[in-house]
């Protein structure tokens, strides 16, 4: 399924030579949200929201969710690989290719790195979590470890405790952490996050 939609941070004649930033939603919003973070991010990135392909109501996400955040991996996997194919049509115009989601949208920007851990230069990860998949797990290889941001509010009502302590178990195992918490944020992002991922994305791309 084709990216129907995707808005950018800078016009096509100003991408060329930039490192690219792949931003992704979370359920039930639509790529508006991370259109809205675009003034808060380094100037230096063409930044691209993706819509995801799920109609949720009036909205939208990458894959069919209920509170237990139980997922179809075949549904994982389209959204995945439409994000692949996406990528691949813009990719040689960029510097580097990095990803941030938020929410679902980290559960699918893990899922991009753990299926090609060397396409990107670093990953942020917001409020959200990583997929707990035996597949997944089989499949993935990391040289070395790639970087990461990890902010969210320890207290976020959103994502349930087991799902935390897998994202916390895997991405301590699995890559270089920069983790953040931010008390009484909630399932949100705010302006101090935002800072961090600003400095974290400027040490790992542009440094």
């Amino acid at each position: 399924m084709p990216m129907e939609s995707v808005v950018w941070s800078k016009p096509e004649n100003q991408r060329k030579g930039t490192p690219l930033l792949v931003m992704m939603h979370g359920y039930g919003t639509s790529e508006q949200r991370m259109v809205d973070l675009f003034p808060h991010l380094p100037g230096e990135f063409s930044c691209a929201a993706l819509r995801g392909p799920k109609a949720i109501g009036d909205h939208y996400g990458w894959f069919l969710l209920d509170y237990f955040l139980t997922n179809d991996f075949a549904d994982v996997i389209a959204s995945t690989n439409s994000v692949f194919s996406w990528i691949n049509s813009v990719k040689d115009n960029h510097s580097s290719v990095s990803l941030l989601g938020y929410s679902q949208g980290m559960a699918m920007a893990s899922t991009l790195l753990r299926l090609r851990p060397h396409a990107f230069k670093a990953t942020v990860g917001l409020s959200g979590f990583v997929l707990n998949n035996d597949l997944l797990a089989l499949s993935e290889s990391f040289d070395s470890p790639p970087p990461f941001f990890w902010g969210r509010d320890k207290a976020d009502p959103v994502i349930n405790e087991d799902a935390i302590a897998h994202t916390e178990e895997w991405l301590n195992a699995n890559v270089a952490l920069t983790a953040r918490t931010y008390p009484g944020m909630g399932h949100r992002i705010e302006a101090p996050e935002l800072v961090d991922v600003s400095a974290f994305l400027k040490y790992y791309v542009l440094g």
